[in-house]
């Protein structure tokens, strides 16, 4: 962990000691580590002040306003705010996806890894689901877990990430959630199969109670297959990961929100397995269009050697029988992200965070 700002705060020193003292094994896929769950509480406010003093010679941040999606009379309990977002792996961005168009000194961690903490402090989720984590152990968990949130992480079996020299471990999903809104119930890591046949791509399904209602739900984070070619595989990957879905939520009587990066646009075969799903589920982000039925026209922008990539992949889907949708945090303009597109000194990765505010249905017993 770097030294923060012109002299070390107290916060980022103790914090150092602790990770420089204790030896973590980067293959874990555990739930939370006790040495950092011993540490000292810290004050969101004086993080986002030390990242804000790393990043004093960066562009501000981009403004975006959250849109109000309510459609109901105001629910009767605070909303459960879910961010989804691959924050794009450190070895990944400086040693393998080429963003030609990126300066490497826009992809140095010490400054990137604050632009990313200060994205999620700045939108405050009570979930947080994040992609292509490679500093789970020495960075978000340390950190979060200080700020008042259970940690999971599950890294992919063949991770990418271990074939660039000074990696950090492999990458892998990460969930997070709120220990004093949210009681854990039940918490499942799964690799995802495809053709019977077990694949490099994972996922984390918890079963959570919240406090303030006692109502249960669901909620998981996957990343499916890259590239294209591979969508008949990324189809099978869907089918496993709704089938696992199905037994965790006993056939959607548990609601559900699944967080990702699936790597399919809105006419893959796998999206609409998700669309027609008897879990009943729906994209959240479609309702920021005019007829509701639209996704973004992007999630990520980018230039790499090959050409300008710019692609809906990312999504929020949740059980419309069960939950609403409050409201959706808008994606940034064109202008923006700029000529060079991401990631860039602006902002810390190739995907834009996804942030929904969603609360429960009033009538619980409603059927599918």
């Amino acid at each position: 962990v770097c030294s923060m700002g012109n002299s070390t705060s107290r916060l980022y020193s103790a914090l150092t000691k602790t990770l420089s003292s204790s030896a973590v094994p980067q293959h874990q896929d555990c739930l939370e580590q006790p040495h950092s769950a011993q540490l000292d509480p810290i004050d969101p406010k004086d993080l986002l002040e030390e990242c804000q003093v790393v990043l004093r010679k960066r562009p501000p941040r981009f403004q975006r306003d959250f849109v109000d999606l309510k459609k109901s009379a105001a629910s009767d309990h605070r909303p459960i705010r879910v961010m989804q977002w691959n924050i794009l792996a450190q070895a990944l961005g400086e040693g393998k996806d080429n963003f030609v168009q990126c300066p490497m000194e826009a992809l140095k961690w010490e400054e990137r890894k604050c632009l990313i903490l200060e994205e999620i402090l700045a939108y405050k989720p009570d979930i947080l689901c994040l992609q292509e984590v490679d500093h789970y152990f020495d960075t978000f968990e340390p950190l979060l877990s200080r700020l008042g949130y259970q940690c999971t992480f599950f890294p992919k079996p063949w991770s990418p990430c271990l074939d660039v020299e000074q990696n950090n471990g492999p990458d892998g999903c990460a969930m997070f959630f709120l220990k004093d809104r949210f009681e854990l119930i039940n918490s499942a890591n799964i690799r995802l199969t495809a053709m019977k046949l077990k694949t490099n791509q994972v996922a984390i399904a918890q079963t959570l109670k919240c406090n303030e209602t006692g109502r249960l739900f669901c909620i998981a984070v996957t990343h499916l297959k890259a590239r294209t070619g591979w969508e008949r595989f990324r189809s099978a990957q869907g089918c496993d990961l709704l089938q696992n879905l199905k037994n965790i939520t006993q056939g959607a009587k548990i609601p559900l929100i699944i967080c990702g990066d699936f790597n399919a646009e809105p006419t893959e075969e796998v999206y609409r397995e998700f669309s027609n799903s008897s879990l009943n589920l729906n994209s959240a982000y479609k309702l920021l269009s005019p007829d509701g039925q639209s996704e973004p026209p992007y999630t990520t922008w980018k230039i790499r050697p090959s050409g300008e990539c710019r692609h809906t992949l990312d999504y929020i889907w949740y059980s419309q029988h069960a939950l609403n949708v409050n409201s959706a945090l808008g994606l940034l303009t064109e202008e923006q992200i700029g000529p060079n597109r991401l990631p860039s000194f602006n902002y810390p990765s190739d995907h834009l965070s996804l942030v929904c505010d969603f609360s429960f249905n009033q009538d619980p017993d409603r059927l599918l």
